[in-house]
C-alpha cells in the first residue's frame, strides 16, 4: 500500500522532480568545475530546470488551451499562459546569456591561452 502511494506521488510530481534534478545537477557542475566551458553548460542546465519548474507550475493534467470560443469549456481546466509566455521569454534571453559567456571564453582563451578558472584568476591583467 505505501509503495503504490510512492508511485502515485511520483507520477504526479515528475516535472518537478526533473526540474529540481537539472537544477542540483546545474549547480553542482557550477561549483565543482573549473574548466570555463563546462560550468557554462552547467548554467544552461540549470537554466534548463529552472524552465521546466515554471512549466510544471502552469500545467494541468487534461488542461485545454486557454481560448475562449468554446462556451462550455470549464475555466478551472485552462492552463494558464503566463508561465508558458515567461518560459519563451526566458529561453531568448537565456540563448543571448549563453552567446555573450562564450564569447567572452574565447576572449579569455585568446587572452590568457587557457580555461580553467583558477588559473585565470591567478593572472594579472
Amino acid at each position: 500500500m505505501v509503495f503504490s502511494q510512492v508511485i502515485h506521488f511520483l507520477q504526479n510530481h515528475i516535472y518537478y522532480i526533473g526540474a529540481f534534478g537539472l537544477i542540483f545537477i546545474g549547480l553542482l557542475i557550477i561549483l565543482v568545475k573549473h574548466n570555463l566551458i563546462k560550468v557554462i553548460i552547467g548554467l544552461s542546465i540549470l537554466e534548463t530546470g529552472v524552465n521546466l519548474f515554471l512549466i510544471a507550475v502552469g500545467y494541468i493534467s487534461n488542461g485545454t488551451a486557454p481560448i475562449f470560443s468554446n462556451p462550455s469549456v470549464e475555466t478551472q481546466r485552462m492552463v494558464d499562459p503566463v508561465p508558458q509566455a515567461l518560459v519563451l521569454t526566458a529561453i531568448v534571453i537565456g540563448v543571448a546569456v549563453l552567446a555573450l559567456a562564450l564569447s567572452l571564453a574565447i576572449r579569455l582563451y585568446q587572452h590568457y591561452g587557457i580555461l580553467d578558472l583558477r588559473q585565470i584568476r591567478e593572472q594579472k591583467w
